[in-house]
């Protein structure tokens, strides 16, 4: 992971602490490219996520 904090694919919020986001935030690869998704939003999202569906779908 880069020194730049991630920034929420769903809400826009960024991470305050890019070291910090490894673990409480939710990271995943759509069309080769890394989307981060806060704390907040993975838990609101957990069913779409588990179910691997595409963010397009929340």
């Amino acid at each position: 992971m880069s020194d730049e904090s991630p920034v929420c694919a769903t809400c826009g919020a960024t991470a305050p602490d890019p070291a910090l986001a490894t673990i409480t935030w939710t990271r995943g690869i759509e069309n080769g490219r890394d989307v981060w998704t806060c704390d907040r939003c993975s838990r609101e999202h957990l069913r779409s996520i588990e179910g691997k569906l595409d963010s397009a779908w929340w």
